[in-house]
């Protein structure tokens, strides 16, 4: 099939800035890998026919009219700022690569939405202000590969706006300061560009995107960077499989989804395919992650240097997901979010009208297994009161990862009791230094101390260990799941098991660790939270917070007693001002041991569960 054929085939099947199949033109070799190239721009993202569509949709679609009004207002309020200035923070040029970004996009879609110079003029400033900085700051070169994307998207959507010496001016600049550290690095073997996080896709990602754009005046270059983004991406990929989990956690999953959507996208529109990327294990199921992730406080299960919180509320990526694989689960998810949060450009980019269908896929408890495995129970959906509880497996040496095997977090009555601290100031001397022993391990928010997990002999989780569950009941009346954490504290323990129920029809959580001691040690039960504890007794803790209450009881040991804990750490580290670690201190001793813990909101009704059989683990 000679390549006029080809392309005309591949426009049959495009739907609107992108098809949504997976096409496979492999190999994928430098001297081959834009044989296939769209003539012309724009070509990334959103092409004209693209944005034709959402114009004729536009008089009918109350939600598509609200996202362009949030772009647009978004765009106003840049035209008169500042200009971005080439300032680090530490290593980092990242927050102005990001701005950068988000500045583009918004201001460029503004002028091709309305066709107002104000927006193209402004636009095309921002352009050249960045292509003049020194360079991009390939040292930290997520920082590199999100300014080429910016500038390779805002060159292509202001093609025909841009004269022939601006246009010079930015195609040196995306080889000199982008692609070329880039290809630098291709050659190294740089791991960052090959192992299995988020720096894989944004690298990629941000790196093709500006390579696509430049194409045709560089394609030597351009050619090398996507054949070498092909090959590379998997790697990253296939860490969805098989259902969709991400090890970095819920806040990064944002981060390298958005970068898988970029540069996926961006193969697609100006290829005609996206290689086969999307056919990848996982994938297809991802979207599903950041929603069940979230508990009905908006928070996410927090694990690695995540964070609780969003790193940005809406996650428009998940409009791609939902084109791309035909699930209105996910798209109507963030429909919810950006109406409440106000919409970005690729909530446009990525267009899916909210869904008629209301049979969604929404189930109370969901399993993610991979390499870091995760569950979640709640009481409910669509009720910010509802009961949630989640926990953590998986290996330690995840990147971004804690000391954290067997995690555990519960929102209960609109407020997160049982909570993770997420991550530190990255720039600590050390902070990145994993290894057993690494000065990672030795700050209070990374190793086990500050986590909702036991401790034994006074020391941290091993730094190699992995957990696996052992036995999973999401669905059930009673959701439990059993993990063995024995990997974790193998210097002091031949078995080591912990299980976390709904107990008492969803009202309750219920944490159960079970201990076969190799040596004598000391055993440390811990959670952390914000709210004020008060002991009502040796066996129950009343936690208050926002104006609820959660009772904790001791059900095991016969002789164990609640103390209460401090967070609080000194500078340089996060000082975690006010926040709280309930426990429960074992002596040294050996033998097997027990603790379970029952967590008991008190419910509107007046309720509060008091009792519970404990049962060993084996018998869950």
């Amino acid at each position: 099939m000679n390549i006029t054929v080809l392309r005309t085939f591949l426009g049959l099947v495009l739907c609107w800035s992108g098809g949504t199949a997976a096409q496979s033109l492999a190999p994928a070799e430098a001297d081959a890998v834009l044989d296939t190239l769209v003539e012309g721009h724009p070509r990334l993202m959103l092409s004209d026919a693209g944005l034709a569509r959402l114009k004729a949709l536009y008089d009918s679609d109350e939600t598509l009219q609200r996202y362009v009004g949030d772009v647009l207002e978004t765009a106003d309020g840049y035209l008169d700022a500042p200009l971005l200035e080439r300032k680090l923070i530490g290593p980092r040029l990242l927050s102005v690569s990001r701005a950068a970004v988000h500045r583009t996009y918004a201001v460029s879609f503004a002028w091709r939405w309305t066709g107002e110079e104000k927006y193209a003029k402004r636009a095309v400033k921002e352009l050249l202000n960045v292509c003049r900085f020194e360079d991009w700051n390939p040292p930290h070169f997520l920082d590199t590969a999100e300014m080429s994307h910016a500038v390779g998207v805002g060159y292509d959507w202001l093609y025909a706006y841009l004269d022939d010496g601006a246009r010079k001016e930015i195609e040196a600049a995306l080889v000199a300061k982008g692609l070329g550290p880039g290809i630098e690095r291709y050659r190294s073997k740089f791991n960052h560009f090959t192992y299995e996080a988020n720096w894989n896709q944004v690298c990629n990602g941000g790196l093709l995107t500006g390579a696509l754009a430049i194409a045709d005046v560089a394609p030597e270059q351009a050619g090398f960077v996507v054949s070498q983004a092909i090959k590379y991406l998997p790697n990253a990929l296939r860490s969805y499989g098989p259902d969709g989990v991400w090890a970095e956690g819920p806040g990064y999953w944002h981060y390298a989804s958005r970068y898988t959507a970029y540069g996926l996208t961006a193969l697609d529109t100006a290829l005609g395919g996206d290689f086969g990327l999307s056919a990848v294990e996982g994938l297809s199921a991802t979207g599903a992650f950041p929603i069940y992730m979230t508990g009905p406080t908006g928070l996410f299960l927090n694990y690695a240097d995540s964070g609780e919180r969003r790193m940005r509320r809406s996650m428009p990526c998940l409009f791609w997901l939902a084109r791309t694989f035909g699930r209105s689960f996910f798209s109507d998810a963030e429909h919810e979010t950006a109406l409440r949060e106000g919409a970005g450009t690729e909530h446009l980019m990525w267009y899916v009208p909210p869904s008629a269908d209301l049979r969604h896929e929404k189930t109370l408890d969901r399993y993610f297994r991979g390499k870091v495995e995760t569950i979640v129970f709640r009481g409910a959906w669509d009720d910010p009161q509802a009961l949630f509880a989640g926990v953590k497996g998986g290996y330690n040496q995840a990147r971004h990862g804690h000391l954290d095997l067997g995690n555990f977090e519960m929102d209960a009555l609109g407020v997160r009791w049982a909570r993770d601290l997420g991550s530190d100031d990255y720039n600590l001397p050390g902070y990145w230094d994993g290894k057993p022993g690494g000065r990672r391990w030795s700050y209070y928010r990374l190793g086990s101390f500050s986590h909702n997990v036991p401790v034994l002999g006074g020391v941290n989780q091993h730094a190699l260990a992995e957990a696996k569950f052992l036995k999973t009941a999401a669905g059930a009346d009673t959701p439990f799941v059993v993990i063995d954490l024995t990997s974790a504290y193998q210097d002091f323990a031949k078995k080591v098991t912990r299980g976390v129920a709904l107990i008492g029809g969803r009202r309750a959580v219920l944490v159960q660790d079970e201990f076969e001691r190799s040596k004598p040690c000391e055993i440390s039960w811990g959670m952390t939270t914000d709210a004020r504890i008060t002991l009502a007794n040796p066996k129950r803790a009343v936690l208050e917070l926002d104006g609820k209450e959660l009772h904790a009881v001791l059900l095991s040991p016969e002789g164990g007693a609640f103390s209460i804990g401090s967070a609080e750490q000194a500078p340089p580290q996060k000082t975690n001002e006010g926040i709280r670690r309930l426990m429960v201190e074992l002596p040294e001793s050996g033998g097997d041991a027990r603790i379970a813990v029952m967590l008991a909101p008190r419910w509107p009704d007046g309720g509060v569960e008091t009792a519970h059989e404990v049962r060993p683990l084996a018998d869950w």
